[in-house]
């Protein structure tokens, strides 16, 4: 293989690996909203985000009790106001099972949940954390609010 050949492979390589995948948005002002929510009386709210750059070319289904929100992409996130109780969150993993983290929601209170993209034997996996308000609150103001389909 010739030298500019390689060359062409590396730079498509790279171009492949930070391509940015594209979901549904949010407007400007819906997002400033969700990163100031406060849970609705007798409601909690739930967000899911993803702050990293790995895996940045890669959508990633998410589902809220079964239900599918959509997808994520590379700084983005879904916020839900839920009723308090168990809520079940989902995403893709290799195989025919999602990866699954539950959530006992009490009112008034928020939950962050961090989604991880891991790379797997054929496609990326992704790994949900729960994670301190702190922290979460930091990741949110990182990325843009998806539109969800729930």
């Amino acid at each position: 293989m010739t030298k500019s050949l390689r060359f062409s492979f590396v730079i498509l390589f790279a171009i492949l690996m930070t391509a940015c995948a594209s979901v549904p948005m949010e407007s400007p002002e819906k997002d400033r909203a969700a990163k100031n929510a406060r849970p609705a009386p007798g409601k909690a709210l739930i967000y899911v985000y993803r702050n990293e750059f790995f895996g940045a070319a890669m959508k990633m289904a998410v589902k809220l009790d079964g239900k599918i929100a959509g997808q994520t992409a590379k700084e983005t996130y879904f916020m839900w106001q839920v009723s308090p109780g168990r809520h079940v969150i989902s995403s893709e993993m290799e195989g025919d099972e999602d990866y699954k983290l539950a959530l006992n929601c009490k009112a008034g209170k928020s939950y962050y949940v961090w989604q991880e993209i891991k790379m797997g034997m054929f496609s990326a996996n992704s790994k949900l954390h729960l994670v301190s308000p702190k922290q979460g609150r930091k990741g949110v103001q990182e990325c843009k609010l998806i539109k969800s389909q729930i």
